[in-house]
C-alpha cells in the first residue's frame, strides 16, 4: 500500500491544499495529512481546530487520514508507515525552500522520497498567510478554504 505524508502547519487549510491531497489520491492508496506543531510558531488557530478543518474538509474521503505531530517531519512519515513526503509547489520560491528540505529529510532518513505536485493555476495565489489577513478582517472566504469549512471558520469569531 502506497502511503504519503503531506505536511503543513493548515492554519487554516486552503483550496490549494485541498486541490494537492486530492490529485494525491491518484497517486497514492492513502495521503496522510499531518500538522506539524511547533511550539516557536504563534497560529492563529488551535491545534483541535486545525485538527477540525482537516476532518471536515477530508471527511468524505477515506483514504484521507488526519494527524498531528511534533519532531522530525520524517520521523512522523515513518511512524505511519508513510515514505513518500506529498508537497505542493505554487511558485519558484516555494521550490527554492522545498528543496533543501527535500535534501535534508533524504539525509535523516534515506528512505524518504518527496513527490511535488505543481498547483493548479487557479490556486497558485492562495496561501494560509494570505487568508489570515482576509479572516483577521472579515473578508470573503468563498473560494479560499474549503467550502465545509467556510462557516466554522465563522463561528470562531475571527471573521
Amino acid at each position: 500500500m502506497a502511503k504519503a505524508l503531506f505536511p503543513g502547519s493548515f492554519d487554516p487549510v486552503t483550496i490549494g491544499h485541498e486541490e494537492i491531497v486530492k490529485r494525491g489520491l491518484s497517486f497514492f492508496d492513502e495521503v496522510i495529512v499531518a500538522i506539524g506543531i511547533n511550539s516557536q510558531k504563534k497560529y492563529l488557530f488551535t491545534e483541535e481546530e486545525r485538527m477540525e478543518m482537516l476532518r471536515r474538509t477530508f471527511a468524505a474521503f477515506d483514504r484521507v487520514k488526519v494527524v498531528s505531530f511534533t519532531g522530525l517531519t520524517v520521523d512522523c512519515a515513518m511512524e505511519h508507515g508513510a515514505p513518500n513526503l506529498l508537497r505542493g509547489i505554487r511558485s519558484y520560491t516555494d521550490l527554492t525552500y522545498e528543496q533543501p528540505t527535500s535534501l535534508i529529510n533524504r539525509h535523516l532518513n534515506d528512505q524518504i522520497e518527496t513527490v511535488y505536485l505543481h498547483s493548479h493555476p487557479e490556486t497558485i495565489h492562495i496561501s494560509s498567510t494570505i487568508i489570515r489577513e482576509v479572516i483577521r478582517y472579515g473578508g470573503k472566504l468563498e473560494g479560499l478554504v474549503p467550502e465545509e469549512i467556510v462557516d466554522y471558520i465563522k463561528e470562531r469569531k475571527y471573521v
